[in-house]
């Protein structure tokens, strides 16, 4: 049998398992089958699937019983404590910005000043700007009565401005912290958050460009439908009550973490040596993500809460309800983190690593990949980040900060490969736009293929001139 004893950071703790090859990958397998049969077939919760995923695949790698959710705990513990944390501010930034009126006002104003042949890119650059701050699912339920009152209102189609903002949406869900899935990433490979979200964001404005506008054209030749009358109507679209802030103070809430966390970076690379000046110590500390985010949601609890108007107990229970509904997320969350962690203790991800480098084949390359099966299988971009991003972390321990922040996008984009019927956003988008499943194929599936593929393509142009592909 072939035998093999893997380093393993669990090892101090006492956490022992098999050293033959062919079990670790029977195991890796036997782990992963468990979560795609539960979630795909079962109709289990993610949070459930992961668990006994984790602890499947714990007990095939020889782990002892009794410690068959030790690498899982820990990873749920440090997970939630780092990555749920930077989650569930961007919530209430989420919230404060919807319940004021403030995403709607970064709407009005970008529609307004649009002419009606351009609408497709303002409705892409709606969707940019606005999906940094928001959810993914979130994004959607805002953004789509805008879309079918702008297609009817233009009379266009509602492919050629639906398709340019879940491009929008959708690249930044995938690519651009504080999204749940490039934080699981950058946490699992140890990636500087600064310089993910810098190349995020250059990744994404060609990705959302090929993937939105430009794709849209070619799809409405196949797709010509028009909006439907469910959503979109006037009464849906009114003006919320009370004082709406202005559009500056609404993108300033939503660029303030992404400048202080990109100012953070910056100041790292341009001040070296410095260390100990107060600006340095002052624009690091504000530049950290967590401080970074807290800053902006008490900002944002200023000029979008009290400043508009509201008590400060209508504040408070704005900041209350914008929890309860990231709770599932923070849970698959956590449970992915632990799996991941079970993947790096029993050694699975040193061996698939080593069968990677010994195929040659590029990191940026390998990631994608990986996260493309998880994805085509499970139907979910968070579970196939997780998965990838524990897969790939042996790789990503001796490679420079910018390679670490590109395999993280590589990762992201493999994790919103072709959306199809497993995926809950799949009939998200068919029922909001009245499509029948072979029309979603053509239009919201071929989307996320492009843009998965052109944002691959984007960070090996990136890579290659860095020597980090």
């Amino acid at each position: 049998m072939n035998q093999i004893l893997i380093p393993m950071a669990g090892a101090a703790d006492g956490v022992q398992h098999t050293d033959s090859v062919a079990q670790l990958l029977v195991a890796a397998l036997a782990g992963i089958a468990t979560i795609i049969v539960l979630i795909v077939w079962r109709k289990m919760h993610p949070f459930l699937a992961l668990t006994l995923g984790s602890a499947v695949l714990a007990l095939i790698a020889g782990i002892p019983l009794t410690d068959t959710f030790t690498a899982f705990t820990k990873g749920v513990g440090s997970t939630v404590g780092g990555v749920g944390v930077l989650i569930a501010f961007g919530a209430i930034i989420g919230k404060l910005l919807i319940d004021s009126g403030g995403a709607d006002q970064i709407v009005d104003t970008v529609l307004e000043k649009t002419a009606p042949h351009r609408l497709p890119w303002a409705m892409a650059l709606v969707a940019f700007v606005v999906g940094i701050p928001l959810f993914f699912e979130v994004g959607i339920v805002l953004l789509i009565p805008v879309v079918m009152l702008v297609a009817r209102r233009a009379k266009l189609p509602v492919v050629a401005v639906g398709i340019p903002a879940l491009a929008g949406l959708s690249a930044l869900h995938g690519l651009v912290p504080p999204h749940p899935g490039p934080l699981i990433a950058i946490d699992a490979l140890n990636a500087n958050i600064g310089i993910t979200l810098g190349l995020g964001l250059l990744v994404a404005v060609p990705t959302v460009i090929i993937s939105g506008p430009l794709a849209a054209k070619v799809m409405v030749k196949w797709v010509p439908r028009e909006a439907t009358s469910v959503l979109g109507d006037a009464s849906e679209t009114e003006k919320r009550e009370g004082h709406r802030p202005s559009f500056g103070v609404a993108i300033s809430v939503v660029l303030m973490p992404v400048i202080l966390m990109l100012l953070r970076t910056v100041v790292e690379m341009v001040m070296m040596g410095h260390e100990d000046s107060i600006i340095f110590k002052l624009l690091t500390f504000v530049g950290e993500p967590i401080v970074a985010l807290l800053l902006t949601v008490l900002y944002a609890i200023v000029v979008l809460g009290r400043m508009s108007g509201r008590t400060t107990q209508e504040v408070t229970n704005i900041v209350g309800s914008s929890l309860a509904p990231v709770a599932s997320i923070l849970l698959i969350v956590g449970a992915g983190g632990g799996f991941k962690e079970t993947l790096v203790e029993s050694g699975i991800a040193e061996v698939i690593a080593q069968w990677i480098e010994q195929m040659g084949m590029p990191i940026l390359i390998a990631g994608w990949l990986v996260a493309v099966a998880v994805r085509l299988a499970t139907g979910s971009a968070t579970v196939a980040t997780i998965t990838a991003g524990g897969i790939m972390a042996p790789m990503a321990a001796d490679i420079s900060p910018v390679a670490a922040a590109l395999l993280v996008l590589a990762i992201g984009a493999g994790s919103v490969f072709l959306s199809h019927v497993n995926d809950a956003g799949f009939w998200l988008v068919k029922e909001y736009f009245g499509m029948t499943v072979g029309e979603t194929f053509k239009t919201w599936s071929l989307m996320e293929t492009i843009l998965s593929v052109v944002a691959l393509l984007c960070v090996i142009v990136i890579a290659i001139p860095l020597g980090a592909f």
